[in-house]
């Protein structure tokens, strides 16, 4: 089950030390994180930062080797008008420093051109650093389909820059799971599990993605199609953010629920 890891909007803003205890005591091997606190953090948890913070990254590598946990992927990489990823070197090197492999970036910059030439720079400064770069897309980013991030990847030339499949947003973008069987599977670097119903219980996605997630089995999304559909091998991210739950039931006992149905996804079939 090494495979499976907890995302960084599953935890709320938990801080890196407990967050990676909780991620070994679920049996999980990976977790994606920021280098800060999210601005939305569940009420109690203190603000911290990896990136200001030296000995809380020495801490939180202790905690990685000490409980068999990596970090599979370090967001805040985004794609965005008003920045320039060359600003981002030093958060580049503070990912590589606590052991991570890849790199997450969405694209949000409107003018499409310019986030390609982002793209193809963040990857070089990635690929020097011996990381990887894994592009995410939704509905209500600027590459917002398959099609748009394939674009985007072919764009860097590079083998460093991959898909991150979230289910979400593949199947609410219009994607299908024999979409993705049918990609070369060197493009598929990374991917998540969370569920939805088919139809969006309001308007605003960005509120659903990342408040109002459902547990695999809870919802409509064709999870065991999506999990089949991936390479054996590809790092799978329970991204099930819920704030009602988690404020009902509490977030150790909620993550447990997710992963145990997350796990469920990847038990073979006869």
């Amino acid at each position: 089950m090494d495979r499976l890891g907890i995302d960084l909007l599953s935890a709320f803003g938990l801080p890196p030390v407990e967050y990676v205890g909780l991620a070994a005591d679920l049996g999980c091997r990976h977790v994606t994180t920021g280098l800060t606190a999210l601005p939305w953090r569940l009420e109690g948890f203190p603000a911290w930062s990896l990136r200001d913070d030296a000995a809380l990254r020495r801490e939180t590598l202790a905690a990685l080797h000490d409980r068999g946990v990596r970090i599979s992927v370090v967001s805040g990489f985004s794609l965005r008008a008003e920045a320039d990823v060359r600003d981002l070197a030093a958060d580049m090197d503070i990912a590589a420093e606590l052991g991570a492999q890849q790199l997450g970036s969405v694209g949000m910059d409107r003018d499409i051109p310019r986030a390609h030439d982002q793209l193809a720079v963040l990857t070089q400064m990635a690929s020097e650093r011996g990381l990887q770069v894994v592009l995410d897309y939704a509905p209500h980013q600027a590459i917002n389909d398959l099609a748009s991030a394939l674009a985007a990847l072919r764009h860097t030339g590079s083998p460093d820059a991959l898909l991150s499949l979230d289910a979400m947003h593949v199947f609410r973008s219009g994607g299908s799971a024999a979409e993705i069987a049918a990609l070369d599977p060197a493009l598929i670097g990374y991917a998540q599990v969370c569920d939805a119903p088919r139809a969006a219980p309001h308007s605003d996605y960005g509120r659903e993605a990342m408040f109002e997630r459902l547990i695999p089995g809870e919802g409509d999304a064709p999870l065991v199609a999506f999990v089949a559909a991936l390479p054996a091998e590809t790092p799978i991210g329970v991204e099930v953010p819920n704030l009602a739950a988690v404020r009902a039931e509490g977030l150790a006992p909620f993550l447990g629920r997710a992963v145990a149905a997350s796990r469920a996804l990847l038990q073979p079939r006869v």
